[in-house]
């Protein structure tokens, strides 16, 4: 099984979210769906469901490895880097 090398490197405690929604979305006018937070810099971006995928093009902006989901009730995260929930 494959096992997510970044997770060690995170910030702890783990970032503050920037936003309450994306606001990527915001400023298109588009409604975000599923909700993601950076466990690098607390960026706040839609899952690949949304329109614009805000959470994925943040990883592929800045490099920051893993997220988590920002929906209540939900606890994974999510390594870009090796595709691995963990």
């Amino acid at each position: 099984m494959k096992q997510c090398t970044h997770t060690d490197a995170l910030p702890h405690p783990e970032p503050e979210p920037l936003d309450e929604t994306c606001p990527g979305c915001l400023a298109a006018g588009t409604h975000p769906v599923q909700l993601r937070l950076c466990l690098t810099c607390g960026h706040v971006g839609c899952c690949d469901s949304s329109t614009w995928q805000h959470a994925t093009k943040h990883y592929q902006d800045t490099g920051h490895p893993v997220m988590r989901t920002f929906e209540p009730g939900e606890e994974w995260r999510w390594c870009f880097v090796d595709h691995v929930l963990v």
